[in-house]
Formats: C-alpha cells, structure tokens, sequence
C-alpha cells in the first residue's frame, strides 16, 4: 500500500497545561505540571473525547510538562492514539512545529503537543491572525487545544478551539 501524500485532514495544536515554576537551580526543561494543570489537562483530554476528537498520531515535546499533558491524553484514549516524542520541540521554532506536520505523510489526524509562542503562531500561520485574534485575544492559554482541519491547497480552517 501506498502512504498517502497529503499532509494531515486534522491538526490539533495543544499548549502543554499550566506548569509551576523551575526548583531554585533546576531546568526549564524539568518544570513539572502545577497541580492546576494536571486538572487542566485531565478536563481537556476528557472534553476532546467527548467530542470525538482523537487524534490517531501525538508529536509531543519531551520537557515534562509536554510528556505529562500528553498522559492525561493517553490515559483518556486508553492506548488508541501512537505517541512519539520529539526533542526538536521543545525551543523550537513554528517552521519546526511546521516541517514535522509536513513529515507525517499518510496520518489523518495529527495533534502536536508545545508550547508557546510556536504553538501559536503555528495557529496564525494555518488559519490567518484574524481568526487567531478572535480566538486568543490573551494569547494561547495553556492547555489550549485548537482543532483544525484541512481544506487542501494548504488552507486550513479552525474547527473548534477548547481550553482545559
């Protein structure tokens, strides 16, 4: 079989869930989930299933609060959503967000779990600042997910947009 050349139907853009502060001489990368955010990000997963929205591949950052937002997500979907976790995500760039979404060839439902500001302005590039703008006046809140689908010749149109 053939994999397809289209790039995902559906894009979910998930902001890791609100995090505490790094420990005095400890790494960004190592900030762990507040407990808001462990409760933000289980409402999230949860909401997402209830509205059928599963993605069947998460790209998810390796920092630890991207790994512990991405479990509430594998805990609510019970093992049927592949998880790979990429280090190029955490620091990165949206045209780096971008390229791995290109690179997923032949997955119909994408989700890319980041952080801010690439995760937004990953969103303004696939559906415009205006919709970004109406959408997130305050900016991309964490355990932010944006639901957004394909229309082919690389438009995009925002779905849904759910907050944890």
């Amino acid at each position: 079989m053939t994999p397809s050349i289209q790039p995902p139907k559906r894009i979910y853009l998930l902001r890791h869930a609100k995090s505490g502060w790094a420990e005095p001489g400890g790494r960004d990368f190592d900030r762990s989930l507040a407990d808001a955010g462990f409760a933000e990000a289980e409402l999230l997963a949860e909401t997402a299933a209830d509205k059928g929205y599963r993605p069947d591949l998460a790209i998810c950052s390796t920092a630890k609060r991207c790994r512990q937002t991405a479990d509430a997500i594998n805990r609510v979907f019970s093992g049927l959503v592949e998880f790979r976790y990429e280090d190029a995500l955490y620091n990165a760039p949206a045209e780096v967000y971008l390229e791995i979404a290109q690179s997923t060839r032949g997955v119909d439902a994408l989700m890319l779990v980041g952080h801010n500001p690439a995760i937004e302005e990953v969103f303004a590039r696939l559906c415009g600042n205006e919709v970004m703008g109406r959408t997130v006046p305050e900016g991309y809140p964490t355990s932010g997910l944006a639901v957004i689908d394909a229309l082919g010749d690389d438009a995009y149109v925002l779905r849904d947009f759910l907050i944890g």
